[in-house]
């Protein structure tokens, strides 16, 4: 490339950058977390989890896996990206509508069951959704187009009106969980009005030459993202379903399900990680799909990724006995479920950097396959670990999850666009990393002794890493 820039080290920067826009909104949203944890209770965080979990679900829906039908089509040789771009939108405002009458139907038909001081709240979800699936398309043609730094100050000004509005309506005497909801609404209100020159440019195209093949890819990762968002929440759904009573002693369902929910959020903070990496390598590998060294530099991008999540891995752990303190009390319980949250993301991320090989040779099929499987090793697992050994099993099902999709995605790649990854390697420090985690979980230390052993154990486990891949990092910035 042009300048001494590499490949690599744009790769970085640009991940930087999106780390902006992705990790610090969403850490300024973890730290809505104690806010929550000390106003309402595990029972009443319960309902706040399953809510988010729902959404999270029908947003993959009303998306329809055209955000990344838009991409593959706008960079394709000989691809329009403004048709792209129109033909996408299209589909997305079409099913959001309707999804949307759907919903108002069902709640006219009282085929929703609404709780008594929640009236608004499937309303406040329901804007919520549709405003996000429209907003979507707008931020890809930002990463599209290299507007990273304007993606990322978007992002945080948003979560600077979500933490803003959740301080003011949670202030009061009176609170409910639907003020939550309430505040996400007016927040991502700001992304609208933002876009709307760009929405008003909208016109409906249903060209259908290019429509169906665009729908034709996106509908199989529509269905990969759906079975992928039933790995990632279907637990915070189910534990009030599927943990029996009297598990926890003292201890409701709804109670365990709100606290189980609270200490995923230590978790969140390695799928951020994920969430970066994944927004600036996605462009990246389309970018690079059909030069003669893209295996080569596939195999280096997942081995760097693994290493700089093995680091998040290890620095949370070392300092959870502090880090708790940033939710109630009532919550503590619920902690040794994050270490196997944090391996299980981990694994995701890997999982991600191997699904290239189908996306780029249009096997789009294949993930949603082998997230299927995951999806029915989700529920399956669930409903035979959690009556078992509780949250505690249903955090180790993540793990196993994503573990066993990236084993599947790996074997099927090497068969179709073979990548030469440093399995080994990479294996051999995710295990040893998480002995050390294990190990470490057993001392007993408490107070600034907890603080200075955390840091300490942070800083030499990043020195560590660094001293083991300075030199080949290095060599590839510099190429």
């Amino acid at each position: 490339m042009k300048s001494g820039t590499s490949v690599y080290q744009k790769l970085f920067t640009d991940t930087a950058v999106y780390g902006l826009g992705s990790i610090v909104p969403r850490v300024f949203n973890f730290f809505l977390v104690p806010l929550h944890t000390r106003v309402f209770g595990p029972e009443a965080y319960g309902r706040i989890t399953d809510t988010y979990g729902w959404i999270a679900i029908l947003n993959v829906v009303f998306l329809f896996g055209m955000e990344t039908a838009y991409l593959r089509y706008a960079t394709r040789s000989g691809g329009d990206e403004k048709k792209a771009f129109q033909a996408a939108q299209t589909v997305i405002f079409g099913i959001s509508l309707m999804a949307l009458l759907f919903l108002i139907a069902l709640i006219n038909l009282d085929f929703l069951t609404i709780r008594a001081g929640e009236n608004n709240l499937l309303t406040y979800a329901a804007v919520t959704l549709v405003v996000d699936a429209w907003c979507a398309l707008p931020f890809v043609r930002l990463r599209l187009r290299n507007e990273s730094k304007k993606f990322a100050l978007l992002k945080i000004v948003n979560v600077s009106l979500l933490v803003g509005l959740n301080l003011w309506y949670l202030s009061s005497d009176s609170t409910a969980p639907e003020q939550v909801f309430l505040a996400n609404m007016l927040a991502n209100l700001f992304f609208l009005f933002y876009f709307l020159p760009v929405l008003l440019q909208w016109r409906p195209r249903w060209e259908a030459a290019l429509v169906r093949p665009m729908v034709a890819y996106s509908f199989p990762v529509m269905l990969t993202g759906l079975a992928g968002m039933t790995n990632e929440m279907f637990s915070r759904i189910s534990i009030d379903n599927w943990l029996p009573d009297g598990f926890y002693k003292g201890y409701s369902s709804e109670y365990v399900q709100g606290i189980f929910g609270a200490c995923y959020k230590f978790a969140v903070l390695m799928s951020l990680v994920v969430q970066a990496f994944r927004m600036a390598a996605e462009p990246f590998f389309f970018s690079r799909a059909e030069q003669k060294d893209s295996p080569v530099v596939f195999a280096k991008v997942n081995h760097y990724f693994t290493v700089v999540a093995v680091f998040f891995l290890m620095a949370i752990c070392f300092n959870l006995n502090w880090l708790r303190f940033l939710v109630d009390e009532r919550y503590w319980v619920g902690l040794v479920i994050v270490p196997w949250l944090l391996l299980g993301y981990l694994f995701l991320g890997v999982y991600y950097n191997m699904t290239v090989w189908f996306k780029i040779t249009d096997r789009t099929y294949f993930g949603t396959v082998i997230t299927s499987i995951g999806a029915v090793a989700t529920i399956g697992l669930n409903f035979i670990l959690i009556p078992v050994y509780g949250i505690l099993g249903s955090a180790v099902v993540t793990f196993l999850v994503y573990f066993l999709m990236t084993v599947i995605c790996y074997w099927f790649g090497q068969k179709y666009f073979p990548i030469p990854y440093t399995l080994s390697k990479d294996l051999a420090l995710v295990f040893i990393s998480f002995v050390i985690i294990q190990l470490y979980g057993l001392l007993e230390i408490e107070g600034l002794t907890a603080i200075g052993c955390g840091i300490l154990a942070t800083l030499a486990s990043g020195g560590i890493l660094w001293l083991t891949e300075k030199d080949s990092l290095r060599s590839k910035i510099s190429a």
